[in-house]
């Protein structure tokens, strides 16, 4: 029979006890080994196989709680513990340290789709919710006053299972939010906080809040399961990434809009400053700039180019995506039908939010398009993704070359307490115990992947008694190779197969042998992505090499941690440039595990020589199967002919010392370059503490700098097609030949078109020229007026060569955050 109510039944804690419930509901547990082996220590095979402490409160009997109430070592060390959060909760950390010497937000809201904190809270799908939830476990360490919002979905992703023939299997969970470790929002009189969105119709989606605590940092996830709701409205967030794009966009708007509601009434119940900076990861949430555009629209009276001016100004735009195809896109007529009859958006024309997301190809609404347009300053997420990104966007900004793109980056980074064995200290140890410990990581994964691979075989319809091989599939001394991802077709995962003869060779060779753990799961919708993964198991079943390639299904939080620190090698092997940054590797990389990559995402800039191998890419062949078949041999080649061979090269001791060195190398110096307080140091920096000082610049005095500023882009609109520029003349200061170091006075005849001397730069711009007159390599030199219409300067000759100049003029205004900002640009004739 089937249930019609679940109910989450919560073990009553002795009062001694009360603040074990704390330490379980805040996920700071999940980077605090103290406080799980505090967990642990109650009862050791159910933490060994739920690693949830809520779980493990609920399976305990009430007479082993109050046995352990009795235990006053134990109450000490509980209440310890809680004293000790309470003080990483409550004291200045990094960022309050910082406070003083610059303008810093008061609060920051991070809207991501999903949010990977812990597989005890399975709401996300692979690295991109993992990185939000890095980003929040960072934020909570450095104090950063961050407010996560996502959505919370009755199933989550998947739970992946493999048919007998290796075909992938979906399997879709129930979720109870109250068997999580989340906290329903409510106000004081205890009634649930409600967040209401209009749909067509005259309908109304509703949604409740919860609130989970990461550290120092509250997660708000909305949830539209409640009765209150019609059905369709009800199964909004039943899961991740799924349904029609009708079911798409109405997940989008209730992140975006729903959740810009939500964090408006969580700061006004708590007494948190409200948000100055709104980060979108992604182009889901993006509507969330309407939403505040709204606000600004009927809360004071701005007209909309006035209030898009101040909600650009405290908005920054993460993009991870480096093609144009995998960029959310719905038809144009899809989105005038959630927000065309104005209840959704009250006092916001629909045209205009079409406008904000149209693209040339017809009847096309862009999601990036749109977080880029509603956002002052964006970035990639590599340095190699925001060279990418601004080629990919370049169209927005016409008549600039891609450099000058205002698309920045910040490379990703992960979150070290969360990722590194425990036993993976400072401590600075010899050779052999180096090797011992990560001979003894490389051991524990062995153990795990025989336990995993057994489950798959016996939940693919297997007898127990035809598995006896499992217990020797791989060996602890054997080169361990890892590659686990998510399965779209540009990650490559068959890319090792591209000549089986020749992978099963490695794995098989006799002397210097390779065992590869696969792991990844293909979205439901992809059939593609299906068939690679089970090209993998069909090869990896062969009775020949299964002991030494396995494919683990349901690759999740817990089976990764396995993986970064069991395994010698991570293997990344995507068509470049196609990975926008890819953290699995610096996860491993925390604990002495070598790359092996192709130059993409972030290894094509941290890369150098003594903490991994690059594997050479084969950029310029443009047939995808020769480029496959060259990247896939120099793959092997290095296997064989370095990787493998350094391994298995040991000293008397048994010590493979010329390794070791390449791990102390990638322990040392790459480990600190990759830890997500990095990136959140950079993201402070160079994005949140500007956009701060920017929003609060447009909304001083009643929103005059944003009044302002849509005042100038108005008037930049107006004049801008009558700008001219003539009569440019440069010549050599001196009278001399023009060489190398020499001053070039520059002058130009500008007609303005109206606008004042004071709203616009007039350049010349020097740089290399080509065969047909394009420049690349350039300087710039602002000109000054020199009466009469003419503007003149002088420029330094910078490089040999055949040299051109120019001149243009771009839009001034001291709120714009880059030259390029407005897309305005005229050239000289």
């Amino acid at each position: 029979m089937k249930a019609v109510r679940r109910f989450a039944v919560r073990a009553g804690l002795p009062e001694q006890l009360t603040d074990i419930g704390v330490l379980a509901r805040n996920l700071r547990w999940t980077w605090h080994p103290p406080t799980q082996e505090l967990f642990a220590a109650m009862a050791p095979e159910t933490w060994a196989a739920t690693g949830d402490p809520l779980r493990l409160l609920d399976a305990m009997p009430a007479a082993e709680l109050d046995r352990l109430a009795a235990d006053e070592e134990f109450v000490a060390r509980v209440q310890a513990l809680a004293g000790e959060l309470r003080d990483y909760l409550d004291g200045p950390r990094w960022y309050q340290e910082r406070a003083h010497e610059s303008r810093m937000p008061g609060s920051i809201a991070y809207f991501s789709m999903e949010f990977g904190v812990t597989e005890a809270l399975p709401n996300y799908s692979g690295g991109l919710g993992v990185l939000a939830a890095d980003h929040l476990k960072a934020a909570s360490d450095l104090g950063v006053p961050v407010i996560g919002v996502g959505l919370l979905y009755g199933s989550g992703y998947f739970r992946q299972s493999l048919s007998l023939d290796g075909w992938q299997q979906e399997h879709y969970p129930v979720l109870d939010p109250e068997g999580l470790p989340l906290e329903l929002v409510t106000d004081a009189a205890d009634t649930p906080i409600l967040v209401h969105v209009a749909m067509p119709g005259g309908r109304v989606l509703r949604a409740r809040v919860w609130r989970a605590e990461v550290g120092r940092i509250p997660l708000l996830l909305l949830d539209s399961d409640l009765d209150e709701n019609e059905e369709d409205l009800r199964s909004v967030t039943d899961r991740l990434y799924g349904g029609d794009q009708e079911h798409r966009i109405k997940q989008e708007i209730l992140a975006g809009i729903g959740g810009v509601r939500a964090v408006r009434a969580y700061c006004e119940l708590t007494g948190l400053p409200q948000p100055e900076v709104f980060h979108t990861n992604e182009g889901h949430a993006g509507f969330l700039g309407l939403e505040r555009v709204r606000e600004l629209v009927e809360g004071h009276g701005l007209e909309e180019r006035q209030a898009l001016a101040a909600v650009r100004a405290g908005t920054v735009f993460t993009t991870h995506t480096p093609v144009p195809a995998g960029i959310d896109r719905f038809p144009v007529e899809l989105v005038r039908s959630f927000f065309g009859d104005g209840t959704l958006l009250p006092g916001v024309d629909p045209d205009w939010i079409i406008g904000l997301g149209e693209e040339p190809k017809p009847a096309t609404f862009n999601m990036a398009t749109m977080g880029l347009r509603l956002a002052q300053r964006a970035n990639g997420v590599s340095r190699l993704h925001g060279q990418v990104s601004r080629r990919m966007f370049a169209h927005l900004w016409p008549g600039f070359d891609a450099e000058e793109v205002p698309i920045g980056s910040v490379t990703n980074g992960v979150h070290g307490p969360s990722w590194a064995a425990k036993e993976i200290t400072g401590e600075q140890l010899g050779d052999a115990e180096l090797w011992k410990l990560r001979s003894q990581l490389r051991e524990s994964l062995v153990h795990e992947v025989r336990r995993r691979v057994r489950e798959s075989w016996l939940h693919r319809g297997a007898s127990a008694l035809e598995l006896g091989w499992t217990e020797s599939v791989f060996d602890p001394g054997v080169l361990t190779i890892g590659f686990a991802r998510r399965v779209p077709t540009y990650k490559r995962l068959t890319l090792m197969l591209r000549d089986p003869d020749r992978l099963r060779a490695l794995l098989l060779d006799p002397e210097r042998p390779v065992q590869l753990v696969v792991a990844g799961k293909s979205h439901p919708a992809d059939e593609g992505g299906k068939a690679l993964i089970q090209q993998i198991v069909r090869f990896a079943d062969a009775a020949d090499v299964r002991e030494r390639i396995v494919f683990l299904p349901d690759y999740d939080m817990s089976m990764a941690r396995y993986l970064y620190w069991g395994c010698d090698v991570w293997l990344n092997n995507p068509t470049r440039p196609l990975e926008a940054c890819g953290t699995s590797g610096m996860k491993a990389a925390l604990n002495g595990c070598l790359n092996l990559s192709i130059p993409d995402g972030w290894w094509d800039e941290y890369s150098d020589g003594s903490n991994g191998w690059t594997i050479p890419n084969a950029d310029g062949v443009t047939d995808p199967a020769r480029r496959d078949d060259l990247e896939a041999a120099a793959l092997y080649e290095l296997l064989s002919g370095q990787v493998a061979p350094l391994f298995y090269d040991r000293d008397a001791d048994g010590v493979p010392r010329s390794w070791l060195a390449m791990v102390r190398h990638t322990l040392a110096d790459l480990a600190p370059r990759v830890q997500a307080t990095r990136m959140l140091e950079d993201y402070v920096e160079g994005y949140y503490a500007p956009a701060a000082l920017s929003a609060n610049a447009a909304a001083a005095d009643s929103f005059a700098g944003a009044r302002d500023l849509a005042a100038y882009r108005a008037r930049v609109d107006e004049a801008w097609s009558r700008i001219r520029i003539a009569e440019v003349d440069a010549r050599v200061c001196d009278g001399g030949a023009p060489v190398l170091g020499a001053e070039l006075a520059v002058s130009a005849a500008v007609d303005l078109g109206g606008l004042r001397p004071a709203d616009v730069d007039v350049q010349a711009v020097v740089g290399r020229a080509d065969d047909s007159d394009e420049l690349t390599g350039v300087r710039t030199v602002s000109l000054e007026p020199d009466g009469d219409g003419r503007y003149a300067g002088t420029v330094t000759l910078h490089r040999a060569g055949a040299v051109g100049m120019t001149v243009r003029v771009l839009p001034n205004h001291p709120m714009l955050a880059a030259p390029a900002e407005l897309g305005r640009v005229v050239f000289a004739d």
